[in-house]
């Protein structure tokens, strides 16, 4: 028996670019030795539930679309338990994780890397009982992601986000909430937080500061106040990108860790990879250390931003 491969596609991402080059991308899998199963999602949770349902079946599972796609095959991938890697073949508006991970954007040198390349262990967050792949956050930005329609995301890409949350800037949602970590308790109100394992976000990159690798075992934190004043306002638009150094605002607190757990007293509601996670008043969220096999560049030189073995 040869060996198998499940690709999932979804079909609409990123203008339905993927249409122009199914073709190719399945040759070269085929040329790659793989007997491919094609599989177009119909509906939202789609991928989790093909992966949850058949992925144990394969001996590879390669997904195209955007990173919610990505996340859930992931998700399906860490429910079931199964060890299949997974190959990437960006094809959103936005693909933080892909580019993270040094995939291209161009479709048919994607497909070469999912189907050639070597699987390597990376970092996955668990959110509760749920699962994520580069990012779990919660406030103003974030529900742009899930409210901005998919045709707004085609058309505008990146700007979509930003527009959709400066739209929000005159009604800023804020919340209080404690934040533990490492032995350490925060009590504050925020207007945006996000865990992250990964390079941009939004496809803004030089958000998130520190050393980032992606199989670390660390997460990076990203925490901002709620402004009472132009000025802190301005603080954290500073702080975010980049114009103001850590140590100019303590309207924005980042820092790294393993395993923090926050708790409101109302339930609030997070995106897990640009999507709809769920609204929660506790959740504790976890690094689990190397536990998806991802498909990346047999040249390890080329892998980005992993820990030197």
């Amino acid at each position: 028996m040869g060996k198998k491969l499940l690709f999932i596609y979804n079909p609409h991402s990123g203008r339905g670019m993927i249409r122009m080059s199914l073709s190719d991308i399945i040759e070269i899998m085929v040329r790659a030795g793989y007997e491919v199963s094609v599989y177009p999602t119909q509906k939202p949770k789609d991928a989790m539930e093909q992966t949850l349902s058949h992925g144990g079946e394969y001996d590879r599972i390669v997904v195209s679309g955007g990173d919610g796609t990505l996340d859930e095959v992931v998700t399906g991938v860490m429910k079931s338990g199964l060890d299949v890697p997974v190959g990437y073949i960006p094809a959103g508006s936005t693909n933080d994780f892909g580019a993270s991970l040094g995939i291209p954007k161009d479709m048919t040198q994607a497909a070469n890397i999912a189907s050639w390349g070597i699987p390597r262990a990376f970092d996955v967050g668990r959110f509760g009982d749920d699962y994520f792949v580069y990012v779990a956050a919660f406030g103003i930005f974030t529900q742009t992601a899930y409210s901005t329609s998919q045709q707004l995301k085609n058309v505008l890409g990146h700007s979509a986000y930003i527009l959709s949350a400066f739209k929000q800037l005159r009604d800023i949602p804020s919340y209080r909430m404690q934040v533990e970590y490492d032995g350490n308790v925060l009590y504050d109100e925020f207007i945006f937080g996000m865990v992250t394992n990964t390079l941009s976000v939004g496809g803004i990159k030089g958000i998130i500061p520190g050393d980032k690798k992606l199989d670390d075992g660390l997460f990076e934190v990203t925490l901002v106040k709620t402004p009472k004043n132009p000025m802190e306002l301005n603080e954290i638009v500073g702080g975010l990108t980049g114009v103001l150094k850590d140590a100019d605002t303590d309207m924005v607190s980042s820092f790294q860790t393993r395993s923090i757990v926050f708790t409101t007293a109302e339930e609030i509601p997070w995106t897990l990879d640009g999507e709809y996670g769920g609204s929660v008043s506790k959740v504790q969220i976890e690094n689990l250390h190397r536990k998806m096999n991802i498909v990346v560049e047999s040249d390890q030189k080329k892998a980005y931003n992993v820990s030197d073995e």
